[in-house]
């Protein structure tokens, strides 16, 4: 199909809407009007999208013939309210699925948070069935996506609500890893090329450390919640381990803390004199990320171990007793199949785990993956719906059940990521990310703080510098982001 759009507000939801229902490699996208009557005249499939101050339409042609439309008027100006939004999506949806099978189950929602909106619609005192009834009616999802976000969000509330504003999250990213996967688009650089970066890294992360910690106490504030991520934050080695992990526990008081998360991703990272350090300065939550227990896909993902690594690892987790385990999988990873997928969740299970995140595998732009697209075979979106559904199955039938959420751009078959975990165990820092009602104080190369007004439902970013090397050259500015990000805190208490 071809499509004839100009660009507005609302052209990154239709062309993920369009992706719904049309594959990319039958799709064009025209900006020359011309050629798009051209291809009318051809009798080809066209849709052509167009927006002025006062009307919105979407008409789709056949065989040279204009079929079906959709028009919505607009209040002036294009004015776009969350409600006009959501009526020309759904218009628009309808249009599309008479002439086509949607691939979705997630009707016209493209965000990556969809729990939101169940928690938006509790807080506005709407019942149950009165938030089943609109999520299907206004937002076309199927039931099982509905059930999915209504247990999630029954499982969150209590975690979430009433929100402690005095209470602040602390995430530390570590930008490193061994070797970059091939799916990764995070801030993270190879060690064997940028290791010399990290000691002088370490130093200045420490220094950020203590300043935060002074602008917290400051203003009253305590941190009660820690995620050092990445990267691979267990790249560092031990001496840098250390220094990193005393700073935290020297700036803040950790016996206000509930969850103390270290990303321990890669076997080929982690002994047993690191997992010591890190349960020394009390790290009680800890994440083995095998992605697959298949030997042949981590070649191909980039990894430089084998799947008996994970098992290896996981003995010696136990072994120093951390209160809770995550692993992290992927589903769609090139050329697996759905029982390639069963085997890596029964070993898994195997390890028993109380926290498992399934991942949908996701095109990202940064990606070595999309730059190699053309050499490589995707799984289908069917094989991965079948993945996810029979790890869903397998996971609940040990006691772990899903506690969060949330969506990505270009995921394989437009589905989600689900963290499950056993009753107790549940990832506070994954639902506060998740659900935006927590302040979350990001430190680091590439962190985003998150400076939240939940009394007004909103948020303020303050990113820091994505590269090391701006990181530590710009260092005197990137404290200044952490005073504005403290002072629109202050804000937050008058």
């Amino acid at each position: 199909m071809l499509v004839y759009v100009e660009r507005n507000e609302l052209y990154y939801d239709l062309e993920n809407l369009i992706a719904i229902f049309i594959q990319k490699s039958q799709l064009s996208f025209l900006t020359d009007e011309h050629a798009f009557e051209e291809a009318v005249l051809r009798g080809e499939a066209c849709l052509k999208l167009q927006q002025t101050p006062e009307l919105f339409t979407a008409v789709y042609y056949k065989d040279g013939t204009a079929v079906d439309d959709v028009k919505i008027t607009l209040s002036g100006e294009g004015s776009m309210t969350p409600e006009v939004k959501r009526s020309i999506k759904k218009r628009f949806y309808q249009l599309l699925e008479s002439h086509y099978t949607p691939k979705s189950k997630w009707g016209i929602l493209v965000g990556i948070r969809p729990v939101k909106i169940v928690h938006e619609l509790l807080d506005r005192g709407l019942a149950p069935e009165a938030i089943r009834k609109q999520l299907s009616e206004d937002y076309l999802i199927q039931n099982e996506k509905i059930d999915l976000m209504m247990a999630i969000a029954a499982r969150e509330r209590p975690h979430l609500f009433p929100v402690d504003s005095d209470k602040l999250s602390l995430y530390i990213c570590i930008p490193f890893c061994p070797t970059r996967c091939l799916y990764c688009s995070f801030p993270s650089n190879d060690v064997r090329k940028k290791g010399a970066l990290m000691t002088p890294y370490v130093t200045k992360l420490i220094e950020e450390i203590r300043e935060t910690a002074k602008y917290a106490a400051n203003i009253g504030k305590t941190v009660d919640c820690i995620y050092i991520g990445g990267g691979t934050p267990t790249s560092l080695n031990a001496e840098q381990l250390t220094q990193l992990l005393k700073a935290v526990s020297e700036a803040f008081d950790l016996t206000s803390v509930l969850e103390f998360t270290v990303e321990a991703g890669r076997p080929d990272t982690v002994d047993l004199e690191k997992l010591r350090i890190m349960k020394k300065y009390g790290v009680d939550r800890v994440c083995v990320n095998p992605q697959t227990m298949n030997d042949s896909t981590l070649v191909k993902i980039g990894r430089m171990h084998k799947a008996s690594a994970i098992t290896d690892m996981m003995q010696q987790v136990r072994q120093v007793g951390f209160k809770v385990v995550n692993m992290d999988l992927i589903m769609g990873l090139p050329d697996e199949t759905v029982a390639d997928a069963e085997k890596t969740v029964e070993a898994l299970l195997a390890m028993a785990p109380e926290n498992v995140t399934l991942h949908t595998l996701a095109v990202k732009r940064a990606s070595r993956l999309n730059e190699h697209l053309e050499t490589i075979a995707l799984a289908h979106d069917d094989d991965v719906s079948n993945m996810m559904a029979t790890a869903d199955r397998m996971l609940r039938r040990t006691g772990l059940t899903p506690y969060y959420m949330y969506r990505q751009k270009k995921m394989i078959g437009h589905l989600e990521n689900v963290g499950y975990a056993a009753n107790g165990c549940e990832s506070l820092y994954n639902m506060r990310i998740m659900e935006e009602r927590h302040t979350i104080i990001a430190l680091g190369a590439g962190a985003v703080s998150k400076i939240c007004h939940p009394s007004e439902n909103r948020f303020e970013r303050v990113a820091n510098f994505k590269g090391v090397e701006d990181y530590l050259n710009r260092f005197d500015e990137i404290l200044l982001k952490k005073a504005s990000a403290f002072s629109e805190l202050t804000m937050q208490i008058k």
